[in-house]
């Protein structure tokens, strides 16, 4: 059993983050960097975008990282025993492109309540201060939810760019991870990240999010997957773990659980993004 230890826990919950926790070696990382370039390069545009959303539904591996015992040990740590899969996020950035994630809590838009939840970042390749990782403000969670401005701003691989202003950037947190690393982190706590200024790709997959069984989605919809443990709320539609790459049903499945999220993302949005 891999569940958090009390340091761990109290980091936490002092700092609204865990990180680093190890999960796979750097060899199982690249094997699952191989399996998500093959489907970019057998479907083009398929990651592109929108599509960058619930890519465990088409392909076994990253369902294998997201049914990872090691993941569920620490999430059981933080919400219970009784796990829900929310939906998953590939966090692309590529060498001299301008992708950056602007200072935002995950809570604002998603429409999951209460906060019984949380997300994990697993680094797919080396997360680093050069290639762009996440910066954490540490404690901010303890606040209420913050209000957050809609930039809509190129670059930004949030759907709304929404950004909270005034964030204290030199006393932010990188979470430096290693391929094959985890970050934990609570549903309010502000956090971004910037420029990959490196030569190579930086890869994170995102759980976004675990949740409790207890957890309702308030403004739209999405099916889950019973990552651990029984389910006896019965909130939202269950869908099964996909055993080979690129089915065609499993990509059905994809983009329609992608169009409710669209849904979910710019409920009550002036305009959508072009994420």
């Amino acid at each position: 059993m891999s569940y958090l230890s009390s340091n761990q826990l109290k980091q936490y919950e002092d700092e609204g983050f865990v990180s680093p926790i190890n999960i796979f070696s750097k060899e199982k990382a690249n094997e699952i960097r191989n399996e998500i370039e093959s489907i970019e390069k057998e479907i083009p545009g398929e990651l592109d975008n929108s599509g960058r959303y619930n890519a465990h539904l088409i392909s076994p591996l990253l369902d294998e990282v997201t049914h990872h015992p090691k993941i569920l040990d620490a999430v059981q740590s933080l919400i219970g025993e009784d796990i829900l899969v929310c939906g998953t996020t590939l966090f692309i950035k590529n060498p001299h492109e301008k992708g950056f994630v602007s200072y935002h809590q995950d809570a604002k838009y998603i429409g999951l309540e209460p906060h019984n939840w949380v997300t994990a970042w697993i680094a797919i390749t080396d997360s680093n201060e050069h290639n762009g990782c996440m910066r954490m403000w540490s404690g901010s969670h303890k606040d209420n939810l913050k209000d957050h401005d809609q930039m809509f701003n190129e670059g930004n691989l949030l759907t709304r760019g929404q950004t909270v202003n005034n964030v204290p950037r030199k006393e932010t947190t990188p979470l430096i991870l290693e391929a094959g690393q985890m970050s934990l982190h609570h549903p309010t706590v502000v956090h971004g990240s910037d420029l990959n200024k490196s030569n190579d790709r930086r890869i994170g997959f995102v759980i976004q999010s675990y949740i409790g069984t207890n957890v309702k989605q308030v403004i739209g919809k999405n099916s889950v997957q019973l990552a651990r443990g029984v389910d006896n709320y019965n909130f939202h539609e269950k869908i099964k773990r996909t055993k080979l790459l690129m089915n065609e049903k499993d990509l059905e499945m994809k983009k329609k659980e992608n169009d409710n999220l669209q849904e979910i993302f710019y409920k009550g949005a002036p305009k959508k993004g072009q994420l």
